[in-house]
C-alpha cells in the first residue's frame, strides 16, 4: 500500500486523539499503510460566543470535513457520532464505527460527588440542552451556565470558579486521560445519553472501494446495531446533536432495548418510552419509538423549541 491515507479531523485535542486512534488501528490491520492527519476547524469550533442551539445544531462540527472528502483533500473523516446529523451527505457514507466507549455523562466537580450534593442554586456548566434539561428535571433549582470550548477549556472554567460543576462525556475524559476529574458517572436513569455518544465513526466517499475495503475490519457490529436504532429515532424526531433528545440502545440477552426521552428545556416535561427489538430490526424499532414519542407530546415540545430559536 503506497498511497498515503489522508484523515480529516477537527483540531481539538479530543478529535486529534480519535483520528490518531483510527490511524493506529488501520496501521495494525494493514501493515505498511501510511497515514496523514488533515486537521481543520469547523463552524462549531469557530463560533464560541453563542450556544450551539442558537447557532443551529445540524452539521456544525462536520461540514468542513465532508467538504474535504468531496473535494478529494482527504480520504476519510473521523467523527464523534453524537455530532453527526441524521442524514448523511449524498455521495458519502459511514463505513465503519468502532467499539463503543462509555456512552454516559460525567459530573465534574472538585467539591460535589453527586447531583444531590450540589448546593442550592449551584451553577452547572454545559453546552447541551439534553444534559441541561435532564439536570433541571432532577434539580430545578440549579442555574445552568452555557459552556463552550474544548474539554480543557471547559475544565479551566470550572477550575476558575465560574461553575460549581460541569457536565462532560465520560468517553471524552477517559480518552484524554482525564478520568480522575470525574466526580460521578451519571446512570441512564438520571441522564440518558445522546444519540451515538461514545462511538467513533469513519466516513468516506461512497464510491471509494479501496478505502471502504481498508475500513471493513474496523467495523464493530454491536455499535452498528445501537447506532441504527438510536439514529433512526433521532431522524424520526427530526433531531440534531443539540436537541433535548436522549436515546440509548443496549443488548439485553438475545434482544436489544432502546430507551428514549424528549424533554422541555427547563426539565418541566419529559416524554419517554422504550422498546425491545431484534438486531435486524434496529432501524424500524427506532422509527417506531419516535412515532410513539411524537404521539405522546414530543412534537409539541420540539416545535416550541424550534419556534423559540
Amino acid at each position: 500500500m503506497t498511497k498515503t491515507l489522508r484523515i480529516a479531523t477537527r483540531r481539538s485535542p479530543l478529535a486529534m486523539w480519535q483520528a490518531e486512534h483510527v490511524a493506529s488501528l488501520l496501521q495494525t490491520e494493514h501493515p505498511g499503510l501510511q497515514t496523514a492527519l488533515v486537521p481543520m476547524r469547523t463552524r462549531g469550533d469557530k463560533i464560541l460566543d453563542r450556544s450551539l442551539s442558537k447557532v443551529g445544531g445540524k452539521g456544525l462540527f462536520i461540514k468542513e470535513l465532508e467538504v474535504a472528502l468531496m473535494e478529494d483533500r482527504a480520504d476519510i473523516a473521523v467523527h464523534s457520532m453524537k455530532d453527526m446529523p441524521a442524514g448523511i451527505t449524498p455521495g458519502l457514507c459511514i463505513t465503519a464505527v468502532l467499539e463503543r466507549a462509555s456512552p454516559f455523562d460525567a459530573l465534574v466537580s472538585a467539591s460535589c460527588a453527586s447531583i444531590d450534593a450540589l448546593p442550592d442554586r449551584a451553577r452547572v456548566g454545559t453546552s447541551s440542552l439534553r444534559r441541561a434539561s435532564q439536570m433541571l428535571r432532577l434539580r430545578p433549582d440549579l442555574e445552568i451556565v452555557a459552556l463552550r470550548g474544548n474539554v480543557e477549556t471547559r475544565l479551566g472554567k470550572l477550575d476558575n470558579g465560574e461553575c460549581v460543576a460541569i457536565m462532560l462525556a465520560v468517553a471524552g475524559l477517559e480518552r484524554l486521560g482525564l478520568d480522575q476529574r470525574i466526580a460521578a458517572r451519571l446512570p441512564a436513569k438520571q441522564c440518558l445519553p445522546a444519540v451515538g455518544q461514545g462511538v467513533i465513526g469513519i466516513e468516506c466517499r461512497e464510491n471509494d472501494s479501496r478505502v471502504r475495503d481498508l475500513l471493513d475490519d474496523l467495523h464493530n457490529v454491536e455499535s452498528g446495531v445501537a447506532l441504527a436504532a438510536e439514529r433512526a429515532l433521532g431522524a424520526g424526531l427530526d433531531g440534531n446533536c443539540q436537541s433535548p433528545i436522549a436515546a440509548f440502545a443496549q443488548a439485553d440477552g438475545d434482544a436489544w432495548v432502546l430507551r428514549a426521552r424528549v424533554l422541555a428545556p427547563d426539565g418541566s416535561e419529559c416524554i419517554e418510552g422504550s422498546t425491545r427489538f431484534a438486531p435486524g430490526d434496529a432501524g424500524r424499532a427506532g422509527a417506531d419509538l419516535a412515532g410513539e414519542l411524537l404521539g405522546k407530546g414530543a412534537r409539541r415540545i420540539l416545535d416550541d423549541i424550534a419556534t423559540a430559536s
